[in-house]
């Protein structure tokens, strides 16, 4: 690409009132309004009347200015650019913004996570696609994750496991093979808070949640070593789920290591494997072998049974070591306990399935892409309301991807893209017969996929909001 003029023949000035910067607004605020984001937030939030007026209309302002990709109190003024007035009304400064926020205690936060899990329903009952019930397992992933911060005067920053000065988000989020992450539940924690604090009530206020999304889920919990306890499997069997747990290394684990057969042992399909092009082996540092393995025997009466499908890898040592051949091979070993029956679930489809719990760090990393790279106040509560209403824009951002391009790359892309592509589009607002219409750029390549997003959001609505 070059530059097809001199500097003096261009100028520029910001003087059309008749542009926005960000049309995909206008479908996805619709979709908000068809899934309830308002209605609900009028309803269930009790936000002192000084700061709460229009509660939903702030909500509904924040969760907009996070999906044209606001990251702060401040940049929420892209919202009130050119025609913005003209396509939306009761669009707020950022300073009324910032005062609601900072009026919240911790019971608004827990009213406005009511918000979030009413509006997630109402975005499926919407998509159905968006979670799609069936025969296979729905994915329930548990994780958190330290948000940084700067400041000194941010109520319950401290330094986490991560070393890092912050605060801990933990998450839940649904999926399936053929949809990415949709976030269930979220709490922010002080950042000095460990991981499994809490995680009890997390699991059972997910699957509590899935419970109320149309359609039957079959479920399987995926957590790693730091949720490994008789509370959280205990609540995942409780509600109906299987659970898939990364197990930490006591010397029961290594016993039941350690009567594991030689023979036992299968080379499985790992980064850097390959197969003999003569024999049609598979070549890999990697082996899995699984034992049948009851967890928590301390708990008298209350032993859960299940499978331990251990993985093992070469341990290679310092690179001294690696100049001469070992006497004996030395393994690293990876284990995790599950409870899904080995006729639904083999050992290696297995395996294959608790590594994909590693798809939950892209929400976090996604999360921190966008509305929470800050955390925007002093007082915890607002930032505990920053947080439900990130998840409420991620979730909302995912299901305009998924209308828009139900059988191609947007539904599983990040949402920088979704933004990028459907949501940070340029148009030109032009009035006839007392209709608006929007004039979007020529040959937008995803022009398509915008246009059916739109027709969607237009169309009657699914739900009856009560």
């Amino acid at each position: 690409m070059q530059f097809n003029h001199t500097p003096a023949t261009l100028s520029a000035a910001f003087d059309d009132a008749n542009l926005v910067s960000s049309a995909g607004l206008v479908p996805v605020m619709r979709l908000a309004e068809r899934a309830g984001l308002t209605h609900l937030a009028d309803t269930h939030l009790t936000v002192p009347t000084d700061k709460g007026a229009n509660a939903g209309a702030k909500v509904s302002s924040l969760v907009a200015g996070m999906v044209a990709g606001a990251d702060s109190i401040e940049d929420m003024r892209l919202l009130r650019h050119g025609g913005m007035r003209r396509l939306f009304d009761r669009v707020y400064a950022p300073s009324t913004l910032g005062s609601f926020l900072r009026s919240f205690e911790f019971g608004h936060v827990r009213q406005l996570d009511a918000v979030a899990s009413r509006f997630l329903t109402g975005l499926i009952s919407e998509t159905p696609t968006l979670l799609p019930a069936g025969s296979g397992y729905t994915f329930v992933d548990i994780d958190d994750t330290i948000i940084e911060v700067e400041g000194y005067l941010k109520q319950g920053a401290s330094f986490g496991y991560s070393g890092v000065r912050g605060l801990n988000a933990v998450l839940a989020t649904a999926s399936t093979r053929k949809s990415a992450p949709v976030i269930l539940t979220q709490r922010l924690r002080k950042g000095s808070t460990s991981s499994a604090r809490g995680a009890k009530r997390i699991v059972a206020d997910a699957l509590a949640q899935l419970r109320r999304i149309p359609g039957a889920h079959r479920v399987l919990v995926r957590a790693d070593a730091a949720y490994y306890s008789h509370a959280v499997v205990s609540a995942a069997k409780k509600a109906g789920a299987d659970v898939s747990v990364t197990v930490r290394m006591n010397p029961s684990i290594r016993q039941a290591i350690a009567s594991i057969a030689d023979d036992a042992w299968t080379p499985i399909v790992y980064p850097g494997a390959t197969r003999d092009a003569e024999t049609g082996r598979l070549i890999s540092r990697a082996e899995i072998a699984e034992i049948p393995y009851t967890a928590f025997i301390s708990k008298k009466g209350q032993q859960v049974t299940g499978r331990l499908i251990v993985r093992r890898i070469p341990e290679l040592g310092p690179k001294a070591l690696r100049e001469q051949p070992a006497l004996f091979d030395t393994w690293r070993f990876h284990a995790f306990f599950t409870t899904v029956d080995p006729d639904e679930l083999d050992t290696v489809a297995v395996d294959q399935t608790h590594r994909q719990h590693a798809i939950i760090e892209q929400v976090n990393a996604d999360l921190k892409a966008s509305a929470l790279a800050h955390l925007p106040s002093g007082k915890y509560a607002a930032n505990a309301a920053w947080l439900v209403l990130a998840v409420i824009a991620h979730n909302l951002t995912r299901a305009a991807a998924v209308i828009a391009d139900p059988a191609g790359k947007l539904r599983r892309a990040v949402t920088a893209t979704i933004r990028r592509t459907l949501i940070g589009v340029p148009a030109r607002i032009a009035r006839s017969a007392r209709k608006l219409r929007l004039h979007l750029p020529e040959r937008w390549p995803w022009s398509s996929e915008w246009s059916v997003l739109l027709t969607h959001s237009t169309s009657p609505p699914r739900i009856r909001l009560s």
